[in-house]
């Protein structure tokens, strides 16, 4: 067996495959960039080498560095864990070139896979049914427009090198397609080196099914069953379950064998997903599901596989990187219970989704069954990485119980001051289409309105807050008698005198809330700093936690005024980032909801826009510049009435 290994990866993905290797006994070498020099992967390896800057196109992303801290650390093998590099068929030879063992497929594997038309060309020689399209060389957007018209819409424009949701937009009519063409183009330029796309019709009652392969250098390829993974924003995927519900047997016997069909085609060995999309306008059936793609390494979604197999894939990776045959054979292999996976992000759902950085001074999982993450209370969520704090995965004998469980567990995450989709996961599991299994990948954004809409503490947790204000002398919030609190612009101390009937005023999240209770005060006891009502106390505010979302209460001192945001007309960076578009000029009149300028941050494009009707007044943003979080891009002075 393998003695010494790299992970030529970071966070959650590198603390997961230094799990096992060092169950196995295997020497463990993390790689790091200046940001990550204090970061969990570094602490929880054997031994660590720094490879450059933060961005990860200088560290991450360097092969030839990668390769030379692995002959630094005497490393006898490179893993490449999950994006980045892993499925980079260049960095995949040079590792084997420099003597090293890769984990993973073969280069021509790789290659035969990475570039999705050359892809599904293979597979339609292999008899896997693929989606309608073009996969034509000729890239003229005049030519791309006039296939998609041919297609009809709604199409997808894809990135040819494309993978995790990146290089991907849906055009519903033509007029939108020459502005798609180019954001997509330009984002694939950016993650992958490689502007080409193909164009696929968009199925309007689509699911996400996909197939664990695996193979060995001796001719052995199996599947470990299916997994969905259709609930999906802008592609990518937020909750995954195995396996697929509604998946009859026959079904699931056509589309695996499908997907082992697709391994053989090239050759396969190691670990890899053959993503299907299917047409659930009739429930799922093999004449209705098609090829998409592979991807050519370990997936992220991967723990739901292990739980129902009860197989270690990463070490069955290793076994077959050693040269070993598969540790199972398919007639060996079994479905048993089920399994979900929540992937939760350092963001906020309830303004659109955007990355949230920043120290996480209070971090608490509770009731999760597995949790997989590489960052711990105290550590930082930095703005050069993609955002995910922790995967959490509930296993149960059942999927109603599966669903519970986790639904539980998201509605029970603590973090502060950094914003998390916690309560967004936790609505999307109580939702009754998910839990009745009918969802698409459209399902989200479909009712994005009602799952996005910034949540509220129960009405009892602000009785917890109010009397938490009133009987600890170092939190005092207004107290006054019903109907008069408006004259209470600051802070009062708790009255033994005070009529037993009151209001306290807080403030909650910025806004004023009174609370009013009378005789009932005494049944709602704040437990301070203790989990049975998730509440934490940091200087003279409380937050409370419910649903896995974070309230901050504090004492109520008057009104104010946010200054800088959109409601002033100024339109400030949401995060650090680099200025790719800018769409006005100064003086421009611009429409509410217009594109004003596009910001690439933690490898995604946002677009902001005009928050009313009016002209540009000023406008500080220029192509290609870095701006820092809140600096001023755009401002917007309304038009007279």
């Amino acid at each position: 067996m393998l003695t010494s290994l790299l992970i030529a990866n970071r966070g959650e993905i590198a603390c997961r495959v230094i799990r096992t290797a060092r169950r196995m006994g295997i020497r463990t070498i993390a790689v790091y960039s200046d940001a990550d020099a204090a970061a969990l992967h570094v602490r929880q390896a054997d031994e660590a080498v720094h490879i450059g800057p933060s961005p990860a196109r200088e560290s991450y992303l360097v092969g030839d560095k990668i390769i030379a801290a692995a002959k630094q650390a005497g490393a006898e093998a490179i893993h490449p864990g999950y994006g980045f590099l892993s499925e980079n068929a260049d960095f995949a030879a040079a590792v084997i070139d420099a003597g090293l063992i890769w984990v993973g497929p073969k280069p021509d594997s790789i290659r035969a896979m990475g570039l999705k038309d050359a892809a599904k060309q293979r597979m339609i020689a292999a008899g896997v049914p693929v989606t309608p399209g073009y996969l034509g060389e000729d890239q003229n957007p005049d030519r791309l427009h006039a296939e998609a018209d041919a297609i009809g819409y709604p199409v997808l424009i894809k990135a040819v090198a494309g993978g995790g949701g990146k290089g991907m937009r849906r055009v519903d009519a033509a007029p939108q397609f020459a502005d798609a063409l180019q954001s997509c183009q330009r984002e694939a330029a950016s993650s992958f080196g490689d502007d080409r796309v193909l164009i696929e019709k968009y199925i309007l009652s689509p699911r996400h099914i996909e197939v664990q392969v695996f193979g060995d250098a001796h001719g052995n390829v199996v599947h470990l069953f299916e997994r969905d993974c259709s609930l999906q924003r802008r592609h990518q995927k937020v909750i995954e379950e195995a396996p697929a519900p509604g998946m009859d047997e026959a079904t699931r016997e056509a589309v695996c064998a499908a997907a082992v069909r697709a391994a053989k085609a090239v050759d396969y060995e190691g670990a890899g997903t053959i993503e299907f999309i299917a047409d659930a306008s009739d429930g799922l059936r093999a004449d209705r599901i098609w090829f998409m793609e592979m991807n050519t390494r370990l997936q992220v979604e991967h723990p739901v596989t292990e739980a129902i197999t009860g197989q270690d894939l990463v070490e069955w990776q290793l076994w077959v990187a050693n040269g070993e045959p598969l540790p199972k054979r398919q007639e060996e292999l079994k479905i048993n219970g089920w399994a979900i996976e929540a992937r939760l992000y350092a963001e906020n759902p309830a303004a659109g989704f955007l990355p949230s950085t920043g120290s996480l001074d209070h971090l608490v999982f509770r009731g999760a069954g597995r949790i997989e993450t590489g960052v711990e209370q105290g550590d930082t969520i930095s703005p050069f990485y993609d955002p995910m704090i922790a995967k959490l995965i509930a296993t149960a004998d059942t999927r109603e119980k599966a669903i519970t469980k986790l639904a539980d567990a998201v509605g029970r995450v603590e973090c502060i001051p950094v914003k998390t989709n916690a309560w967004f996961l936790h609505r999307l599991l109580l939702r009754p289409e998910f839990q009745a299994g009918a969802v698409t990948t459209g399902f989200i954004a479909e009712h994005q309105d009602v799952l996005i809409e910034a949540p509220r503490p129960r009405p009892a947790l602000l009785q917890q807050a109010a009397d938490r204000a009133v009987y600890n002398d170092d939190f005092h919030p207004p107290i006054c008698s019903p109907g008069d609190e408006a004259r209470f612009a600051g802070t009062l101390g708790f009255r033994l005198n005070a009529d037993r009937q009151r209001t306290v005023v807080l403030s909650v999240d910025g806004e004023r809330v009174p609370i009013e209770f009378a005789d009932s005060m005494d049944e709602f006891r704040a437990y301070w700093e203790d989990e049975r009502n998730g509440m934490v106390g940091i200087g003279q505010t409380a937050v409370m936690f419910d649903g896995g979302a974070a309230f901050v209460t504090a004492p109520y001192r008057g009104s104010g005024t946010a200054s800088g945001t959109a409601t002033d007309g100024a339109i400030l960076s949401p995060m650090p980032g680099r200025i790719i578009a800018v769409s006005v000029a100064a003086g421009d009149a611009v429409a509410k909801g217009q594109k004003l300028v596009t910001l690439e941050a933690m490898k995604m494009e946002h677009t902001l826009t005009a928050p009313f009707d009016g002209i540009i007044a000023d406008l500080a943003a220029t192509e290609g510049a870095q701006v820092s979080e809140g600096s001023l891009l755009v401002q917007v002075e309304r038009n007279e009435e």
